[in-house]
C-alpha cells in the first residue's frame, strides 16, 4: 500500500494520544493517529472513567430517591432497573467515541485503525485485524498505549465469579455479595456502586487504610462513611488463597496481627493490578529502556531514541487521564518548535469517584512534614455548611496544609460531596503559589459547598468564621 508521510504519529487513542493528535493539528503539524480499537477514547473512555462514573451517577441517583421524603418528595415506591443502567451506561460511552472520531476528522487527524508498531528510525508499521500492513512515515512518534489489567497469580479471572475491572462493567446482574479486593480508586468506587444497588460489599486491602496514598485523616473519614454504609472492611489483610465454589468464590489470608481471615461471597473483584500495554510495540533493539515494564522518559516525556516520546499508563508518572492530556500537548508543543515547561507533578489533581468522594492536589501533611516544612494546617467540615446541608450531604472536610514562613499553601485534601470538582479551584491556588491568608481573602459565593475552601484557608490562622 502506499507510503503516508506525517510529522507526528500518535499511537494509542486514550485521552493522552487522541488529545496530543488534536493539540499537533491545532499547531499546524500533519498527524496520524494509530488504535487497534475499533472505537477511540481508550481505556479510559471505554473501561474506565467514563462507565465507571456512568454507573456511579446511577447508584448516587438510585440511593438518593430512596431518601426524597427526606425533601418533602412522596414517591411511592423505587425500583432498579439494572438492564437500564447498563444501557445508559454505554450510551454514554459510545456517544463520548463518536465525539472524538469527530473531533479527529474536524481537526483533519488522520486515523489508522490497526496495531501500531515502530520501525526505526522513522516508521511505524499498522497492521489491521485482518493482516493487511501499511507503512506510516513520520518524523516523530508518540507511544501512549495506556495499560492493560495485570493478571494476579491466584487470583485469576474468569468473567463470571471472579471479574476484574472490564468484566464488572458489563455485568447482566446486581450480585447478592460481592468481595473486593484492593482499596484504592477502582476498589472504593466499585464498593460505592454495587453497595448502593444492595449489594453485600467487603473490601479487602494489604494497606492500613483504604486509599492508603491520601491524607490518612481523609482515608480515616472514608472507612467511617463506608462503615455507616454497611460496607465491610478488611484492612491490613493480605490475600493468599481464592476458592470457587457452588455458591461463589472463598478466599483466605492473614491479617496484620497474623490471624486467619476466611471470606466468602458470590462474586470476588480483583482491582489491584495494571500494567503498561508495550506489547508487539517493537522496542526491542532500539535506544528505547524499560524497566519495570514503564518506558524510561526525561521530564519533557522524551525516550532514549531521537523523536520519540511516551505518555500516560506507558510511563511512571502518576496513571491519571487528565496527567496524560497534559503530557501529550507538552510532547506536540515541543514538536512544533514551542518552549513549554516541564509538569509540575506536585500540582496534579488527584480524585476517586465513590461515596463520598475524594480529592487532593500537593502535600499530605505526613509528606509536607518528611520534607522538613514547618507545617500549618487547618479542617473546614462540610457539616457546618449550609449548602451542605440544605443538599444533605454533610459528611467530610476540606482540609488545607501550608508552611510558616511564607503562608505558602502545600496541599489541599478534600473528602465530601463535589470533591472532585472543588479540588479545581485547590489546583489554581497552588499554581499561582497562593498563600493561606490569599485564599481565605477571596470572596466565594454564599450559600455554596465552596465557601468551605475559604473558611478552612482563614482557619490556618485561626481565623474561621463558622466553626
Amino acid at each position: 500500500m502506499a507510503t503516508e508521510q506525517f510529522d507526528v504519529t500518535v499511537i494509542g487513542a486514550g485521552p493522552g494520544g487522541y488529545v496530543a493528535a488534536i493539540r499537533g493539528a491545532q499547531l499546524g503539524l500533519k498527524v496520524a493517529l494509530v488504535e487497534r480499537e475499533k472505537r477511540l477514547g481508550g481505556t479510559c473512555g471505554l473501561r474506565g472513567c467514563i462507565p465507571t462514573k456512568a454507573l456511579l451517577m446511577s447508584a448516587h441517583n438510585y440511593e438518593l430517591a430512596q431518601h426524597l421524603a427526606d425533601h418533602g418528595v412522596q414517591v411511592s415506591e423505587v425500583k432498579l432497573a439494572f438492564d437500564a443502567v447498563q444501557k445508559r451506561k454505554d450510551k454514554i460511552v459510545n456517544k463520548n467515541a463518536a465525539g472524538v472520531s469527530y473531533l479527529m476528522k474536524k481537526n483533519k487527524v488522520t486515523v489508522f485503525n490497526g496495531t501500531g508498531k515502530l520501525a526505526l528510525p522513522g516508521k511505524v508499521l499498522v497492521t489491521t485485524a485482518d493482516g493487511q500492513t501499511q507503512t506510516i512515515e513520520t518524523k516523530n512518534i508518540i507511544i501512549a498505549t495506556g495499560s492493560v489489567v495485570r493478571p494476579i497469580p491466584g487470583f485469576e479471572t474468569d468473567g463470571e465469579r471472579v471479574v476484574n475491572s472490564d468484566h464488572i462493567l458489563e455485568l447482566k446482574e446486581v450480585p447478592k455479595s460481592l468481595i473486593v479486593m484492593g482499596a484504592g480508586a477502582v476498589g472504593v468506587e466499585f464498593a460505592s456502586v454495587y453497595s448502593r444497588f444492595g449489594t453485600e460489599t467487603t473490601i479487602v486491602e494489604l494497606m492500613p487504610h483504604l486509599l492508603p496514598f491520601e491524607d490518612e485523616e481523609v482515608s480515616a473519614e472514608l472507612e467511617k462513611s463506608f462503615r455507616k454504609r454497611g460496607i465491610k472492611q478488611q484492612l491490613g489483610t493480605r490475600l493468599e488463597k481464592m476458592e470457587k465454589t457452588d455458591a461463589g468464590v472463598v478466599v483466605t489470608g492473614k491479617d496484620a496481627k497474623g490471624a486467619e481471615v476466611r471470606l466468602e461471597a458470590e462474586m470476588f473483584l480483583v482491582a489491584v493490578g495494571r500494567m503498561p500495554y508495550l506489547e508487539g510495540l517493537g522496542l526491542e533493539g532500539s535506544k528505547i529502556k524499560v524497566e519495570r515494564g514503564n518506558v524510561q522518559v526525561d521530564e519533557f516525556c522524551r525516550t532514549g531514541e531521537p523523536g520519540v516520546y511516551a505518555i500516560g499508563d506507558v510511563i511512571p508518572t502518576p496513571w491519571l487521564a487528565h496527567l496524560a492530556s497534559k503530557e501529550g500537548i507538552l510532547v506536540v508543543e515541543q514538536i512544533a518548535g514551542q518552549k513549554p515547561q516541564p509538569i509540575n507533578m506536585r500540582h496534579v489533581p488527584s480524585c476517586t469517584y465513590c461515596d463520598p468522594e475524594v480529592a487532593s492536589v500537593g502535600l499530605t501533611e505526613a509528606a509536607a512534614k518528611k520534607e522538613g516544612y514547618d507545617v500549618r494546617v487547618a479542617k473546614f467540615p462540610f457539616s457546618a455548611s449550609g449548602k451542605a446541608r440544605i443538599l444533605g450531604e454533610e459528611e467530610g472536610f476540606i482540609k488545607i496544609v501550608s508552611e510558616t514562613k511564607y503562608d505558602e499553601l502545600l496541599g489541599v485534601h478534600i473528602i465530601g460531596a463535589h470533591a472532585t470538582e472543588l479540588i479545581a479551584e485547590a489546583g489554581v491556588a497552588l499554581q499561582l503559589e497562593s498563600t493561606a491568608e490569599e485564599l481565605g481573602r477571596t470572596i466565594f459565593a454564599h450559600p455554596t459547598i465552596s465557601e468551605a475552601m475559604m473558611e478552612a484557608a482563614e482557619g490556618i490562622h485561626g481565623l474561621t468564621i463558622h466553626f
